[in-house]
């Protein structure tokens, strides 16, 4: 990736792309729609790569946040430190990245929503930027969000943790939200479900905890190969939802 041949390719690669929009600007044939198709593929890649290092400095800055005793690792998801490109999204197919760790999956058929990144401006906003949803004509039964947690929170996780998720929401009309943990071992995939408390609803923003106790957890005594979170939006039909911030911990568990 960074050595000469690496670069020399990426290089040539840029120079074909600087040429064919210079054609396209200067009145030449139009781009056609596998070309289009092309380049905003080409976009999307480079926006999760800028968003990496964007997060950094935000990220640093949440690992000095207070937080319980005993935890060992606490986490935001980059979409919400980083700069998301574009900024918003209409009509978003299902499965779609919005960051490196962030996915967007629904089964509306008409796609009737739009997505947008917007910084968060509030007194008491911790996060550089929130998520906003706004549903239409919803005719799915499911929408989420899905967020891939990093290495660093699989790390030796055993039934001795709990994982501990804090939100803040915002809601038109009332919306009622779940969590749901997945812990895949092999071919085996364990699943908590948590309700995130009342509906939501209202301008001002809403924090919303709950924890996973990996005690109940049925875990097998080797690595976990991969593990994600589902933000789950029950009955999201015509209404308006916004994520400002999203931390997750993990604390050792009490022992009786």
């Amino acid at each position: 990736v960074s050595g000469w041949l690496a670069r020399r390719i990426r290089q040539r690669a840029s120079g074909q792309w600087q040429r064919l929009a210079a054609a396209a600007a200067a009145g030449g044939k139009p781009p056609g729609r596998r070309l289009r198709d092309e380049a905003r593929a080409l976009r999307q890649h480079l926006s999760l790569l800028l968003m990496v290092p964007r997060a950094a400095p935000a990220s640093a800055a949440l690992q000095s946040r207070q937080f319980p005793p005993g935890s060992d690792w606490l986490w935001r998801p980059a979409i919400l430190d980083g700069a998301m490109h574009p900024p918003a999204m209409v009509a978003p197919v299902s499965g779609r990245q919005l960051g490196p760790d962030v996915a967007l999956w629904h089964d509306c058929p008409h796609r009737a929503l739009i997505l947008r990144q917007q910084p968060n401006r509030g007194a008491t906003d911790l996060a550089g930027y929130g998520l906003r949803l706004e549903v239409l004509g919803f005719g799915g039964r499911y929408l989420s969000l899905s967020l891939e947690l990093p290495p660093a929170a699989r790390e030796n996780l055993s039934t001795h943790h709990v994982l501990r998720l804090e939100t803040v929401f915002q809601a038109e009309r009332p919306a009622s939200f779940y969590a749901r943990l997945n812990i895949a071992q092999g071919v085996n995939t364990e699943t908590i479900l948590r309700g995130l408390g009342d509906p939501v609803q209202g301008e001002a923003g809403q924090a919303r905890a709950v924890e996973f106790d990996l005690g109940y957890a049925d875990l097998q005594r080797r690595p976990v190969d991969k593990l994600w979170l589902d933000l789950i939006v029950e009955a999201p039909h015509m209404n308006a939802m916004s994520l400002s911030d999203l931390v997750m911990s993990r604390h050792c568990r009490a022992e009786f």
